[in-house]
């Protein structure tokens, strides 16, 4: 069974007139230069996380703080309608 192998292929869209060559080198350099930006973004994602992880650790630390504040505050009022 032949099939259309145009449309399971279809032609490459580049610049009508200009051949579309790339030899080994240069696939590679573009892998690698593609790769360098990845490495880059990812350093960047991971820098912010960890960023984003210290904050959220640092709000839990103060939610703590309050909520006990509040808590002994909340005691405190008890004590002194009971006095009353």
């Amino acid at each position: 069974m032949i099939r259309d192998l145009s449309k399971m292929y279809p032609p490459a869209r580049h610049p009508p007139g200009q051949p579309l060559k790339f030899t080994v080198t240069e696939s590679c350099d573009r892998i690698k230069e593609e790769f360098h930006f990845l490495q880059a973004q990812y350093h960047s994602l991971k820098l912010e996380c960890e960023k984003l992880a210290s904050e959220k650790t640092e709000m839990q630390r103060h939610y703590v703080m309050y909520y006990e504040m509040s808590y002994g505050l909340n005691i405190e009022m008890h004590k002194q309608v009971g006095n009353l």
